[in-house]
């Protein structure tokens, strides 16, 4: 499996889940499922049936959650060096050219992607558009509603 980039953010967040569910949700559920089954018959036991769907997602979201920090490859946006360049972890501050509106995006791991808080996913058509530009330049991202123009006004690395 290939390695996938995540801040060293994102990758506190992710641990911090992982532990929530192993140390507070796993045993509430495992708690849950005794409670229903001492209540008898568990073929009409909605609360049984409950538990164990619960029980269910929370296993394979601990399983995911490991085993992507396994491949994760953690990256400190403070400590890298992209010359200028927009890369993994850097904070972009772009000006719409037809508009004029400024956004400011910081380019970040899948898991951790939230555009209310200007957090966007690698993979995503402007990050593509992004990635390996310099101050100045113009990206041009496919839109909905057609080709949008972006200058880069400012490329940070915090």
């Amino acid at each position: 499996m290939a390695t996938i980039p995540i801040t060293k953010r994102g990758a506190e967040m992710l641990k911090d889940e992982l532990h929530r569910l192993k140390t507070v949700e796993r045993p509430a559920v495992i708690a849950a499922i005794a409670e229903a089954r001492a209540q008898g018959d568990l073929s009409e036991n909605a609360d049984y049936d409950a538990a164990k769907d619960r029980q269910g997602f929370i296993e394979g979201r601990i399983q995911e959650i490991e085993g992507k920090l396994s491949v994760a490859q953690v990256i400190d946006p403070s400590a890298v060096d992209g010359g200028g360049k927009v890369v993994f972890g850097a904070t972009v501050e772009l000006e719409d050219e037809e508009s004029g509106d400024a956004v400011k995006y910081q380019i970040v791991g899948e898991d951790e992607a939230d555009l209310k808080q200007g957090l966007i996913n690698i993979s995503s058509p402007i990050a593509r558009a992004l990635i390996g530009k310099e101050e100045g330049d113009t990206a041009e991202v496919q839109a909905p509603g057609g080709i949008r123009r972006y200058e880069i006004v400012a490329v940070s690395y915090q």
